[in-house]
């Protein structure tokens, strides 16, 4: 077997996952919503409320990594319409390299995190595991909705308007800051790092302001939070979802200075940079303006990047008039740095 027989870092590309979950899930009739690209939770029929149920777990970061994965899994609740409440955590330390102190540490960080977002610790599981390189956390995290509240990424509609919250990429901006210090002293200003790496708060990973914000403003048709892959994978993964075509305009896409220094300095793209802290919201094109308004009322930056129409795939237009297919990332550019 040869190298090029092994799988990339990161998610498995969206073909991949596609026929897998076609191969392999069975079905279920009080599954509402089921696994699939582009899908950022499950909802489970419990009656006159829905569970929403999400796992996701932080391998990338280092520094702050439970606040990363409260976060990450809080967003994928929100985009469902509902609450993130209760988590549990599968932590694993690695063998030879953890101190009681680090265990603290990561503790500390979840109850940071839970307690600004109202969510109860749980549950889960603690382990110090052979083989492991660095501190993995998994979180799964539930939550709940009325049925009449429930937005999944199916939803989106010909001619609704594509809107973006706060701009790209501010979790790939914080990952890069704080893991690449080293490599980025004396190549960058130190107060430029240390804005970089404050992005982890401010403007901050968590879309659940976000969403609940505009989700309060408007009948959503569908949320969805960019995450591996960046803002362009996300799109795709939309798309995908909802069985139509999205057209983008990038120039109304924010990407924010600091990440744009950061990623020239490592030759990534910013679109495939992995994205929390970003939103993406579908609505009708008349309810756009109250949303972003809500947004706006909330100090939260929105702007509409795009449409959706009939076909499928995502293209960009150009300020010249120019459509063209939008870059397509078989693995986020932050595994390729961290390889």
């Amino acid at each position: 077997m040869s190298s090029q027989d092994f799988l990339p870092n990161g998610k498995l590309p969206n073909p991949v996952l596609a026929t897998l979950l076609e191969r392999y899930v069975s079905r279920n009739s009080r599954v509402v919503l089921g696994p699939g690209v582009g899908r950022d939770a499950a909802v489970i029929d419990m009656g006159d409320r829905y569970l929403v149920a999400k796992t996701d777990p932080i391998t990338f970061a280092s520094d702050e990594i439970g606040w990363y994965m409260v976060n990450v899994n809080a967003n994928d609740i929100a985009t469902t319409g509902a609450r993130p409440s209760w988590l549990l955590c599968t932590a694993l330390f690695p063998e030879g390299g953890t101190r009681l102190e680090d265990v603290e540490a990561v503790f500390s960080q979840i109850s940071t995190a839970c307690r600004q977002l109202g969510i109860t610790l749980c549950g889960g599981h603690t382990e110090v595991a052979h083989g492991i390189s660095h501190t993995i956390l998994v979180g799964q995290l539930l939550g709940e909705v009325a049925p009449q509240d429930l937005v999944t990424p199916e939803g989106v509609r010909p001619g609704d308007a594509i809107i973006l919250t706060k701009g790209i990429a501010i979790e790939g901006t914080a990952l890069i800051a704080r893991e690449m210090r080293d490599r980025l002293e004396g190549n960058l200003p130190s107060e430029l790092l240390e804005r970089a790496a404050g992005f982890l708060h401010s403007p901050g990973i968590s879309v659940v302001p976000d969403a609940l914000c505009a989700s309060g403003a408007a009948r959503l048709h569908a949320m969805h939070d960019p995450t591996e892959g960046g803002l362009a994978t996300a799109l795709y993964e939309l798309a995908a979802a909802s069985g139509l075509a999205l057209r983008v305009w990038p120039q109304k896409v924010r990407i924010f200075p600091e990440t744009e220094l950061l990623c020239h300095e490592f030759g990534l793209n910013p679109w495939g940079t992995i994205a929390s802290g970003a939103l993406l919201i579908a609505c009708s094109g008349a309810d756009a303006p109250v949303v972003l308004a809500a947004l706006h009322s909330q100090a939260i930056w929105a702007d509409v990047i795009g449409e959706a129409h009939e076909g499928e795939g995502v293209t960009v237009m150009t300020e010249d008039g120019e459509v063209q297919p939008l870059p397509m990332f078989s693995r986020d550019e932050v595994a390729r740095l961290f390889e």
